[in-house]
């Protein structure tokens, strides 16, 4: 029998992007394996400084929106005194909070950008994730008080509105909402490459950096809000007598913001629960891990994620008589890197058993 797979318990730890691999396998390495070992580090430092350059660009998105947000805050404010317009005052407002989630995005990127303490292990990368959960529930506080203010208007009609004003401070504020827009988008791009000579082809996906998309949600639902308001201050300046399209143009709007804000909570909710990513199936995962020729069976197959774009995977594969358990381990390593793109991946081999087949710890997780 093999000298490895005399072993049971063999175990090997992956970190990619942004990690240090740390690599601990049982028994000493042949020199073919060494190889092997320094391929994959080459391949780990890209994807490393891939997720660099990614952070980096997150920040210049960030820096650039939130200097044209917070001057066009100022705008918006003396525009909504001068004209009385409360929906313009509302935009101001839903601007205002998105300026300060861009800032809380910025120190959350900066936060996750540190190295792993002994105490923080695994980084803080959910720094992040807590910066996008406290947007969201910032705006879902100001736009509560805004509708409040909408609702009080409508009731009491004891308002007047300076239509010209209102009409030249919604049509800027479309424009400004549009350049942030551009400044945040996030273009998907997809690019491959092979390594070295026998190595599997290498596909990149698109990342999104999650404190980008947050602001690029938010600001959207105030293009949306601020389009809304342009057509309401057309009605205005020509049929002032109404005045009441302003507070309800707030209160409808108010509540298209909160429904932008849906998909982002559930994103953090899933890394925070650590549920399965959106984008990765469970089922999937394990025939893929199944269908690798020596493979009995697996359990304890675990997905989750530090953040967004950063899955993370733990199983124990169970493997038939005879199997070369370092050969295992770096294929099954390799599939599921190039396959799905995995930050850290952590595998166990174990001889398989037939009593695994009624364990309950080794059956998997329900619907």
């Amino acid at each position: 029998m093999d000298k490895v797979h005399e072993r049971t318990g063999l175990l090997e730890e992956h970190h990619f992007p942004g990690r240090l691999i740390n690599t601990r396998l049982y028994g000493d390495l042949s020199p073919r394996e060494k190889l092997i070992g320094q391929q994959h580090c080459h391949s780990s430092a890209s994807e490393a400084l891939r997720g660099k350059q990614e952070k980096r660009r997150a920040r210049v998105q960030l820096y650039v929106a939130s200097s044209v947000c917070l001057l066009f805050i100022v705008g918006e404010v003396v525009g909504g005194y001068l004209s009385q317009s409360l929906a313009i005052l509302t935009d101001a407002a839903h601007l205002l909070t998105d300026f300060a989630s861009m800032l809380l995005s910025l120190f959350s990127l900066w936060m996750s950008s540190r190295p792993a303490t002994k105490t923080m292990n695994f980084g803080w990368h959910r720094a992040e994730i807590l910066g996008a959960l406290l947007s969201v529930l910032s705006i879902w506080v100001v736009t509560g008080v805004l509708v409040y203010l909408a609702v009080q208007r409508m009731m009491s009609q004891d308002f007047h509105i300076n239509g010209e004003v209102m009409l030249l401070t919604s049509g800027c504020a479309v424009a400004v909402n549009i350049v942030m827009g551009a400044t945040l988008h996030q273009s998907s791009h997809h690019h491959g490459h092979s390594h070295a000579s026998g190595s599997l082809p290498h596909s990149h996906k698109p990342q999104q950096n999650a404190s980008v998309r947050a602001a690029f949600i938010h600001v959207i639902g105030d293009l949306l809000q601020s389009f809304g308001v342009l057509v309401a201050s057309y009605a205005i300046y020509f049929k002032p007598e109404f005045k009441l399209i302003d507070p309800i143009c707030t209160f409808l709007f108010s509540f298209l913001v909160l429904g932008t804000t849906l998909t982002i909570l559930r994103d953090v909710l899933t890394v925070l629960m650590e549920g399965t990513p959106r984008g990765l199936d469970f089922m999937q995962v394990k025939e893929t891990l199944m269908s690798i020729k020596g493979v009995r069976s697996l359990h304890s197959l675990h997905i989750w994620a530090l953040s967004v774009n950063q899955p993370v995977l733990s199983v124990h594969i169970a493997v038939k008589d005879g199997v070369d358990g370092q050969a295992m381990l770096k294929e099954a390593s390799g599939i599921l890197q190039d396959k799905f793109d995995f930050h850290t991946i952590t595998i166990q081999i174990e001889d398989y058993s037939e009593d695994m087949q009624s364990c309950q710890q080794c059956q998997d997780p329900q619907d």
